[in-house]
């Protein structure tokens, strides 16, 4: 079974493209961030043509997250991030499906920094990390994956000192994303590829994706239960290839069958 994730940067904008990609690549669940819709624009009736239902949480021009599944309706579990009744944030979707919990995220960026949009930041980390220990203590196969807006370390990026003072890589975003590790829950591409030098990340600016100029910040993190049948790991690059792509590349898992 393969799990995906892809922010696609405006789902109208780019729906060619990710109808293409599904086509393509056909993963068994597809998890989007950047939808950029309200609920009521989101384009699900594309996707039931090719054999996709979806659940997913909108909102006007910015943010957005969006759930796929092929030839089934995910069971919503949790919408939108607990712990904070005045975030109206569509950043958080949480639903089980082929027997798996599968957790969506669209982390906040927190540039610039310092500031409000970083120590709102730090605060949804916090916020993250208490849902997802009550999700490691339920010992349910679980995946938590999307759009982290953290790189972990400095061979997650093409060069650090071009990074050195965005949020994405500042020691606190760093430390709270390895917080989440020690609690348990495993970076499948840092597992599977050790050295670094991954990228799912390339900005439209200065030629960016031409000179291989990109940063690894979007994560799949398992729950032990799951990450005994991760069979493989990947990030389609080709795709940001592609005309009028995604900055982001899909990033997917593959997940053996239960004994």
């Amino acid at each position: 079974m393969r799990i995906a994730s892809f922010n696609i940067n405006g789902i109208k904008a780019r729906l060619p493209r990710l109808l293409e990609w599904l086509e393509e690549t056909r993963p068994a669940v597809a998890c989007l961030q950047e939808i950029k819709t309200q609920d009521e624009g989101f384009p699900a009736a594309e996707f039931e043509k090719i054999g996709y239902h979806a659940v997913w949480h909108g909102q006007k021009g910015f943010n957005g997250v969006a759930i796929l599944a092929d030839g089934t309706t995910p069971q919503v579990v949790q919408q939108g991030l607990p712990g904070d009744p005045t975030d109206d944030h569509a950043r958080y979707l949480e639903v089980d499906v082929f027997d798996t919990r599968i957790v969506n995220i669209y982390l906040p960026n927190g540039n610039p920094q310092p500031g409000p949009k970083f120590d709102y930041k730090l605060a949804w980390m916090e916020r993250l990390r208490a849902r997802m220990q009550e999700i490691m203590a339920e010992e349910v196969p679980a995946v938590v994956l999307g759009d982290y807006n953290v790189i972990p370390t400095d061979r997650d990026v093409w060069a650090p000192a071009a990074m050195a003072d965005d949020a994405l890589m500042q020691p606190e975003s760093r430390d709270a994303y390895m917080r989440l590790l020690a609690d348990g829950w495993i970076d499948a591409i840092a597992t599977h590829q050790p050295g670094g030098g991954v990228w799912t990340f390339w900005d439209y600016q200065a030629g960016a994706w031409q000179r291989d100029h990109g940063f690894r910040i979007d994560h799949a993190l398992l729950s032990p239960e799951l990450a005994d049948r991760l069979k493989a790991c990947g990030v389609d690059k080709e795709y940001r290839g592609r005309e009028k792509a995604s900055d982001h590349a899909p990033v997917w898992i593959e997940i053996k069958p239960a004994d």
